[in-house]
C-alpha cells in the first residue's frame, strides 16, 4: 500500500524532472489516456454481451 511519504516522494520527483509547467500537459495526457481505456473496456465488454446473445 502506498503511504503518504511515498506520495510526497513521487510528486517531488515529477516536479524535478517535468518542471511546474509540464504538469498540467501531463495529466491532461494521462486523464485522455484513461478516459480512452475506460472506453475501450467498456466498448470490449458490450461487444462480449452481443456475442453471448447471438450464441
Amino acid at each position: 500500500m502506498i503511504g503518504a511519504p511515498q506520495i510526497i516522494l513521487i510528486i517531488a520527483v515529477v516536479l524535478l524532472l517535468f518542471g511546474g509547467r509540464k504538469i498540467p500537459e501531463l495529466m491532461k495526457g494521462l486523464g485522455s489516456g484513461i478516459k480512452e481505456f475506460k472506453k475501450a473496456t467498456k466498448e470490449d465488454s458490450e461487444e462480449k454481451k452481443i456475442d453471448e446473445k447471438k450464441q
